[in-house]
C-alpha cells in the first residue's frame, strides 16, 4: 500500500499549481475525458472493431472446445498466441490442461510450432509450452517484460494460478521452455479463477498486475478485478480493489488490461462482460450447435476500459466495444473473449483477437481490425463542433493528428492562451485546414509562427472538426531537415 500511495502521489505531480498538465511529447486519445475541458457541437464515439474471421482454430488433439485465455505478445517482428488447450470441461487446474503456443510473421496466418518439449499423445510433435503441472496451465498469462536492464533470461515472464496454488510467477529467455521464479506463489489474496494479467509500467516505473476478485466473499458478488505492484516481479503490494466511474457494477470476467502500445501512459482494458443468467439459446438450439449442455445459459460481449494508473477503471463508455455476432453460436456462455494485448498489424491498423464459440466443436480465435489508435474518436458531424483541452504543458515544436474527414469536412487547430484567447498566429483564421485521412497529419498555421516557443508554457488545444474524425495527437520534435547546396555537388 505504501508504494500504490508514492506512486499516486507521483502522478499528481503532473498537474502544476496553475492547474496544467504536464503531457511533454505524449500521444493522447479520446478514451477518456482526462483532458477535456469543454465540447460544442461533437461527441466522443466508441469505435465498433471489425469482424475479420476465424484466423486460428483450436482443433489439435490436445486444444479443443475449452480452449481459452489467449495472449498476443508482439515481438521482434513477429507475433506469438499463448492459450490453454483443453478438450474437456472439469474443474479449475486439471491435468488435462496444456498452455500452447502458436506463432505468425503478420498477426495473419499462424501456424503451430513443433517445439518437442512436451509429450502429448505419445509424441512431442507439438506446440506444448507448459504440461504435467497443475494447476498452473488453467490460466497461464504471459508478457514481455520492458523493463530496462530486465536480464536476458527473463525477457518474458508470467503468472498463473488458482486460490488454492496462489499466483505463481514464471521466467522465460525465449518465451517457450518456462521455470518458476520461485516455489512460493508471488501473490495468495485473490481468488484468480480467471486471467491474471501483469506488464512493466513505463509510466509507473513497477510491475503492476490486474488479477480477478469478487466483491462478495466466497465467490458472492460480482466478478471483478484488484490491483498490486511490485519494483520487482517478486514481492508485491497488498492488492486494491479497482473502481469504476459511473453507476452500478458488472460481472468483469476478463479484464485483459495492458498499456497501448502507442500511449504507454494508457492503459487499455478490453474486458470480457459476463452476464450469468442471460439466456439466448434454448437447449434444443444448443444441442444442434454442439454447445455443451453446460455453457449455454449465460452470455457476453467486451466493454472498453481505461486506466492512468492507481485503482480506478474510467468508463467513459458503457455500451458494448465489442458485441456479438450474428448467430446464436455467438451467444453462447464465455464466448466473445478477447485476449490480452492490441498490437499492430499494419500500417494504419491494429488487431485485437477474440475467443470465439467456446464449448462448441468449432471453437476458435476470431481478428478484429481497428484504424492505429482508433478504439474511439472525436466526432463531428456536417455541421460541425469544437472540443478545448485543458491547459496542458507540452514538449516539441510540431504537433501531429490522426484524423479523418469527408471531402466537405476538415480540421483545424488553435492554440490558446491562459485567458483562454488564441495567441497571436495560432488563431482560427491561421490554422491550415486539415482535409483527408492521414495517420500522422502535421498541423501548420499560415503565419509560420514558432510552436517550439510555447514549450514549456501553459497552453490550451481547441480543436474545430467538421465531418470528420479525431483519433489522436502529439506534440513531437520534428525532425531537422538539412538543404543541400547544389551549387557544391557532392
Amino acid at each position: 500500500m505504501i508504494l500504490e500511495s508514492l506512486l499516486l502521489a507521483a502522478a499528481s505531480l503532473q498537474v502544476a499549481d496553475d492547474g496544467a498538465i504536464t503531457i511533454g511529447q505524449a500521444r493522447q486519445l479520446f478514451v477518456d475525458r482526462h483532458l477535456i475541458e469543454s465540447t460544442e457541437g461533437c461527441e466522443l464515439r466508441l469505435a465498433a472493431p471489425r469482424d475479420e474471421g476465424p484466423v486460428f482454430e483450436f482443433d489439435a488433439p490436445w486444444e479443443g472446445r475449452f480452449s481459452a485465455y489467449s495472449t498476443v505478445i508482439a515481438h521482434e517482428g513477429s507475433f506469438l498466441l499463448y492459450y490453454r488447450g483443453l478438450a474437456t470441461a472439469g474443474a479449475d487446474g486439471s491435468d488435462l490442461e496444456r498452455t500452447c503456443v502458436a506463432m505468425s510473421d503478420d498477426g495473419l496466418k499462424w501456424r503451430r510450432p513443433s517445439v518437442g518439449l512436451f509429450e502429448v499423445g505419445g509424441s512431442r510433435d507439438n506446440n506444448v509450452v507448459l504440461a504435467e503441472e497443475p494447476p498452473f496451465s488453467h490460466n497461464f498469462s504471459p508478457f514481455l517484460d520492458t523493463r530496462p536492464g530486465v536480464p536476458a533470461g527473463e525477457r518474458f515472464k508470467a503468472l498463473s494460478g488458482i486460490e488454492a496454488s496462489g499466483l505463481v510467477g514464471w521466467r522465460s529467455a525465449d518465451g517457450l521452455r518456462w521455470e518458476r521464479v520461485r516455489e512460493a506463489p508471488l501473490m495468495t489474496d485473490g481468488m484468480f479463477d480467471s486471467q491474471n494479467v501483469a506488464f512493466w509500467s513505463e509510466a509507473e516505473g513497477c510491475y503492476v498486475c490486474y488479477m480477478r476478485t469478487w466483491t462478495g466473499e466466497n465467490y458472492t458478488g460480482f466478478r471483478s478485478v484488484s490491483r498490486a505492484t511490485s519494483t520487482d516481479f517478486l514481492t508485491w503490494t497488498e492488492s486494491r480493489p479497482m473502481t469504476f466511474t459511473g453507476e452500478g457494477l458488472e460481472h468483469i470476467y476478463t479484464n485483459q488490461t495492458h498499456p497501448y502500445f502507442r500511449a504507454p501512459q494508457i492503459y487499455v482494458a478490453v474486458a470480457a462482460r459476463f452476464m450469468p443468467g442471460r439466456a439466448v439459446l434454448d437447449a434444443e438450439s444448443a444441442a444442434r450447435l454442439g454447445v455443451d449442455p453446460a455453457y449455454f445459459r449465460d452470455c457476453s460481449d467486451a466493454v472498453l476500459l481505461t486506466s492512468r494508473g492507481g485503482s480506478t477503471y474510467d468508463r467513459t463508455f458503457r455500451e458494448a466495444f465489442l458485441r456479438p455476432g450474428v448467430g446464436l453460436e455467438n451467444w453462447v456462455s464465455r464466448s466473445n473473449y478477447p485476449a490480452l494485448n492490441v498490437v499492430q498489424t499494419g500500417p494504419a491498423e491494429m488487431s485485437l483477437y477474440v475467443n470465439q464459440n467456446y464449448a462448441q466443436p468449432t471453437a476458435a480465435l476470431h481478428r478484429y481490425s481497428l484504424r492505429l489508435d482508433g478504439f474511439a474518436s472525436l466526432h463531428a458531424g456536417f455541421a460541425g463542433g469544437a472540443l478545448t483541452t485543458r491547459p496542458l504543458r507540452f514538449e516539441g515544436d510540431a504537433l501531429e493528428v490522426n484524423y479523418a474527414t469527408s471531402a466537405a469536412g476538415g480540421l483545424r487547430v488553435e492554440v490558446l492562451g491562459k485567458d483562454g484567447e488564441a495567441i497571436p498566429g495560432f488563431g482560427l483564421e491561421e490554422a491550415a485546414e486539415l482535409i483527408g485521412n492521414e495517420v500522422d497529419g502535421a498541423v501548420q498555421w499560415t503565419g509560420g509562427a514558432d510552436l517550439g516557443a510555447l514549450a514549456g508554457q501553459p497552453v490550451r488545444l481547441r480543436f474545430h472538426l467538421s465531418d470528420g474524425d479525431l483519433y489522436s495527437w502529439r506534440f513531437h520534435q520534428a525532425p531537422v531537415r538539412v538543404e543541400l547546396d547544389e551549387s557544391r555537388g557532392g
